[in-house]
């Protein structure tokens, strides 16, 4: 079990949004990896309206006291005025995979 390992949503524009977010927090060490998924197709409320797009799901693996510094870096990257940028615990996984995650985030 892990309670510090976490992972974070991200939704993009596109496919170079998405890889300009991974790209740099790797490169500055804050998550250990990105896995980008797409198409994404979202409903939502916005601005009292329902809006449906495509969008770019980004999977950020990290560690928890990484938080607020991803979710800076990413604001500052991102072209929505809101951002989705939601993490979750995780709870249990391979402690080999886990060791990994923590090493490329310190």
């Amino acid at each position: 079990m892990s309670q510090d390992a976490i992972v974070v949503f991200v939704t993009v524009a596109n496919r170079t949004e998405a890889e300009l977010i991974g790209q740099a927090l790797v490169e500055k060490k804050l998550i250990a990896c990105c896995n980008i998924i797409e198409p994404v197709f979202s409903i939502f409320h916005w601005q009292s309206k329902i809006c449906r797009d495509n969008e770019v799901l980004l999977i950020l693996k990290s560690v928890l006291d990484r938080f607020d510094l991803i979710n800076e870096a990413v604001k500052k990257m991102h072209s929505y005025e809101t951002p989705e940028i939601i993490a979750l615990p995780i709870i249990a996984g391979s402690e080999d995979y886990l060791n990994w995650v923590r090493k490329e985030t310190s």
